[in-house]
């Protein structure tokens, strides 16, 4: 049995402390201007816009690849830490763009809840959908924040039954909308009784609250006016006479999603939201292994790698390994067993980042993101402990949906070519297959403009040019089955459709579903998996 007792009063206080968790939507719905207000509200930044330069540049802080400056938007998921009233938030800003969804799919494994930012214009959007969908697999608590109330938007009540009915999640206002768009007038606080008031092109402060300890009080006609007044007091009845009071078990257990309403771009709204989170967020929470469960306050120390980025500074060509810290401490100079290589690994400089900024850390507890320097030794899922084999679970490859070969354009710079394409399918960009019998290298993709994101990274930090064909496959299933002489045949009988992915796995490439349900009837011994833990 593993000893949690007096080990656990040990690191209590920095676990107790930490809330780590990411922030999803459909893209434009304000995500990363909101990660920016959030940021603010932590003196991690003095400017909205800033980077390290001291410049004010017009792309937000998370940003930090060329590409995603250019389009304006994220495709790269950005660790960021910072204090907030005593507490330590680790805040993993995730891709928007459905061309990136398998990072995000990968970052929400690394996290305890999430901050799920929906645009009160569009309401629930396809991304939005399926982002949900895999926090609500692994039952992750879900705080909503409503965007944009200082634009036209859908009325609050119908906006609410929308996200309960498509987001299958029960939902409970902590705050309430006074209008929306051009008479948007601002927010009630439903639990502190108190009003804070909007005023176009300004930012929110302090002296725009009034504590309102009865909504009948003439103070709030004063303040937005007769017929707002008597709509808020309506309003408010009817959802203190639906909801009632905030349960934060059934929130903690992912069953109820407190809702926010505000407008990132304006600072509005944000704060209560902070607030409320660093009340009821989850603090580190035990994890899955593929022998036991790991509780965040063991003794000794535990982490897993859920994502790789190479060059994050393409001025040194370093590659960072982003590791979720799971139990117990970890220190920097300090040798680790690499489980997967069944070797002991020790890290000179470990970072915490504030986006682009890195800073050199000391040691790390449960729930802390901390950047180690990689030489080419980790790949997503690698996990490290203090020499107990295990493999923490539940990080997926899913299959591509677009395939394309890779076609070198430049025979002198084939090395350059090979070193980028396997770095950045490290990294999870995309993946790597290699056809069997053949040198024919093949990248399969989520959507079209993660192909355009490798080849102007390939161009731009390798030297390599490149170029894609596509490749009339409709699906990768990744193959096993107990007899490997009938496994063995069907791989050669079908080389055409036949691959390796990069750990050598093997895969069959499906033309279409006629085809793939077709090899399945066929072939009863061999199983066709439409995922593929990283770490097996």
């Amino acid at each position: 049995m593993i000893k949690v007792g007096t080990e656990k009063m040990k690191y209590e206080k920095e676990i107790n402390r930490r809330k780590t968790f990411a922030i999803i939507s459909h893209p434009d719905a304000g995500k990363t201007t909101l990660t920016e207000k959030l940021l603010l509200f932590g003196g991690a930044i003095q400017t909205a816009g800033a980077v390290k330069s001291n410049k004010i540049k017009k792309h937000a802080t998370s940003d930090f690849m060329e590409i995603e400056r250019q389009r304006g938007i994220s495709v790269a998921t950005s660790v960021m830490s910072f204090e907030y009233k005593g507490n330590l938030i680790n805040l993993l800003d995730t891709p928007g763009h459905k061309d990136f969804a398998e990072d995000t799919y990968r970052t929400l494994t690394a996290v305890d809840s999430v901050i799920l930012v929906i645009d009160s214009v569009n309401g629930v959007e396809p991304q939005t959908r399926r982002l949900m969908e895999v926090c609500s697999m692994r039952a992750t608590p879900v705080i909503v924040f409503i965007n944009k109330m200082d634009r036209d938007g859908k009325n609050r009540f119908d906006l609410l039954e929308e996200l309960e009915a498509e987001l299958k999640i029960s939902l409970h206002p902590m705050t309430w909308p006074i209008n929306s768009g051009k008479e948007f007038k601002g927010v009630y606080n439903l639990h502190d009784k108190s009003l804070r008031l909007f005023t176009a092109s300004t930012k929110a402060d302090d002296e725009d609250v009034v504590a309102i300890a009865d909504l009948s009080s003439p103070v709030l006609q004063k303040k937005v006016g007769d017929r707002d007044a008597d709509l808020l007091r309506e309003d408010v009845e009817l959802i203190d006479g639906v909801y009632g009071p905030l349960n934060p078990a059934d929130y903690l257990e992912g069953k109820i999603a407190p809702v926010f309403f505000g407008s990132a771009v304006n600072n509005f709204g944000v704060q209560e939201m902070l607030d409320t989170f660093i009340q009821i967020a989850p603090t580190p929470r035990d994890r899955a292994t593929s022998v036991r469960k790991v509780q965040a306050g063991e003794d000794k120390f535990s982490g897993f790698i859920f994502k790789i980025h190479a060059n994050l500074d393409p001025k040194h060509r370093d590659r960072i390994a982003f590791m979720r810290v799971c139990s117990g401490k970890f220190e920097r100079n300090t040798y680790y067993k690499h489980v997967r290589l069944e070797k002991d690994v020790r890290f000179a400089n470990p970072y915490t980042f504030l986006a682009r900024s890195k800073d050199i850390v000391e040691d790390a507890y449960p729930g802390d993101v901390v950047g180690l320097f990689d030489t080419g030794n980790f790949k997503i899922g690698d996990t490290l402990t203090e020499g107990e084999k295990f493999y923490f679970t539940g990080i997926p490859t899913f299959s591509p949906e677009i395939f394309k070969e890779l076609v070198n354009k430049d025979p002198m710079k084939t090395k350059q070519l090979e070193k980028g394409i396997q770095q950045l399918t490290d990294e999870g960009v995309a993946q790597l297959f290699s056809q069997f019998g053949g040198n024919k290298k093949i990248i399969g993709c989520v959507g079209d403009l993660q192909f355009e994101v490798i080849q102007y990274r390939l161009l731009q930090e390798y030297g390599a040019a490149c170029e894609f064909r596509t490749l009339p496959f409709y699906k990768a299933c990744w193959l096993t089955s107990p007899d490997k002489n009938k496994l063995n045949d069907f791989l050669r009988f079908k080389q055409q459709n036949a691959a390796e992915d990069k750990d050598g796995s093997p895969v069959y490439l499906a033309q279409s579903e006629w085809f793939l349900n077709t090899e399945i009837t066929n072939n009863p011994d061999i199983t066709f998996h439409f995922t593929n833990e990283v770490n097996k």
